[in-house]
């Protein structure tokens, strides 16, 4: 049965406008995360004004104070008044996710929002921002090495959030040999690493990838291993499970079931493989995010969010069975099937 609106929202559309104005208030967000306000205000350590950031970034002193007066309104900073003076400091949240400096910080992933995906939506695709057809999504992304940057520091922002949850949410400690396809940065393979250090765990992605992975995201002692190679035209490695994230939501079904079933046959028996998506609900009333990933995906690639279902009868398709699901509660879930 559906909700029934309040007078109150009848005669004014409150939340109407609140979704309308959606896209200034991230690019508040963005725009601060690109100037450095954050990092300014940690550093800082103590309460500062509008005119002391403004002059440290060489910006406009009255746009500072309106920028930060907005963060204040969205609740990302907080404000109080001394001696007619207004005095900004950063909110707990501000401070670990949207400084660079933290180590959980996403500003990677802010950027990759500001400057890639805010710029593509409304348009068609990649073909009329960058001149590429759609199935060359990552050649686009992969365009020179600061734009690759971007990209693999944005999946590398997303385990922050979610990784341990994912790795987490089956057992797969009977699984020794674990390949991350797509790993990019390792960031995921990572979190895998720790949580079943009896598993050995390696990452497949192209070579530029690879050679951009250890140079700009090294970690010491690390416990995985990178492999340089294209998934769907190399030989993918023998392992006993096999670890897709955020990859299958990229590509149309056909292509999607030709992968699965190329990893069909390269897995051990007994062995399997483990989605990484945001995924719908059934009804088709949400979640909202990724509702809004799926609308990316037509805007920036050939894929599409799917709910449970359509990954099961994918994945049975392909000769995987024993589907399990697994809704973690933050941004991406988990379906894990065997051979």
């Amino acid at each position: 049965m559906a909700e029934h609106l309040s007078q109150s929202e009848l005669d004014y559309p409150f939340k109407l406008l609140e979704y309308f104005n959606g896209f200034r208030v991230s690019k508040v967000i963005f725009s601060a995360c690109e100037l450095g306000v954050f990092d300014l205000l940690l550093k800082a350590q103590e309460p500062i004004s509008a005119q002391h950031v403004a002059q440290e970034l060489s910006c406009s002193e009255d746009g500072m104070e309106r920028l930060m007066d907005a963060l204040v309104g969205i609740e990302i900073l907080e404000v109080e008044t001394k001696d007619g003076t207004a005095l900004y400091s950063s909110s707990d949240v501000a401070n670990l996710y949207l400084a660079k400096g933290s180590g959980k910080s996403l500003h990677d992933m802010i950027i990759y929002q500001s400057q890639t995906i805010y710029p593509l939506e409304g348009k068609n695709q990649n073909e009329k921002t960058f001149g590429l057809p759609s199935e060359d999504i990552f050649k686009a992304l992969y365009r020179s090495e600061e734009e690759m940057l971007k990209f693999m520091g944005l999946m590398n922002s997303s385990w922050v959030l979610d990784g341990h949850d994912i790795v987490t949410a089956f057992n797969l400690s009977g699984f020794q040999k674990i390949v991350d396809l797509g790993g990019c940065t390792g960031a995921l393979a990572r979190e895998m690493a720790k949580a079943w250090p009896s598993s050995s765990v390696t990452v497949l992605d192209l070579p530029q990838v690879v050679e951009t992975a250890q140079k700009h995201f090294p970690q010491e002692d690390d416990a995985v291993e990178f492999q340089s190679g294209d998934f769907f035209s190399d030989e993918i490695p023998p392992a006993d499970l096999y670890v897709l994230a955020r990859i299958i939501h990229d590509w149309p079904e056909e292509k999607c079931v030709t992968l699965l079933k190329k990893i069909h046959d390269s897995c051990r028996p007994g062995g399997g493989v483990l989605l990484v998506e945001a995924l719908l609900f059934e009804n088709r009333r949400g979640p909202v995010t990724a509702q809004i990933f799926s609308l990316n995906m037509l805007v920036q690639t050939e894929g599409r969010e799917r709910p449970p279902s359509e990954y099961t009868r994918i994945l049975e398709k392909t000769g995987f069975h024993n589907v399990q699901v697994c809704r973690t509660g933050k941004c991406y879930d988990t379906i894990l099937a065997t051979r």
